[in-house]
């Protein structure tokens, strides 16, 4: 391939593979658990927090939201409104999922599984709000006009 150094890609090249990569990977997840949320809403309803109102409206709202951002991920000339919907959905469902660790790990027995959901899901609950971000370009760009930093062997 012209332009790269021992059969290595240049950064900017590597950064677009993985954008195209996580672009895929949140368009399906997203997709999905649209589906799954308009589909099967009952588990859904069970960790809304009791202040939201209308929850099954909620619920529909987030499903179709959720739908709407893995096509938009798709569409060039809308990603980057759905990559934004998306990083702002992730922090809006936040309490959600708060309450659900809560919920669970409060509960008579609580699984050692329950315990390794809720502490990898919580913490990385700010990355799924920076993936759509990256996904569609909006941070940690590849400097321009600069060589890429050389790693030593």
């Amino acid at each position: 391939m012209a332009g790269t150094h021992n059969n290595v890609l240049p950064r900017t090249a590597r950064l677009e593979r993985w954008r195209v990569r996580c672009r895929l990977a949140l368009a399906g997840f997203y997709g999905l658990a649209g589906v799954l949320h308009l589909a099967v809403p009952e588990p859904f309803l069970g960790i809304t927090p009791s202040w939201v109102p209308e929850p099954e409206a909620v619920i529909a709202l987030t499903g179709v939201s959720e739908i709407a951002g893995a096509i938009g991920l798709l569409v060039p000339a809308v990603r980057s409104y759905a990559a934004v919907g998306l990083a702002l959905y992730a922090i809006g469902v936040f309490p959600a999922n708060i309450k659900h660790a809560f919920d669970s790990l409060g509960a008579a027995t609580v699984s050692p599984w329950q315990w390794l959901y809720h502490g990898l899901r919580l913490p990385l609950q700010p990355l799924l709000a920076w993936l759509p971000l990256f996904a569609a370009g909006l941070v940690w760009k590849a400097e321009r006009g600069k060589a890429p930093p050389q790693k030593s062997p």
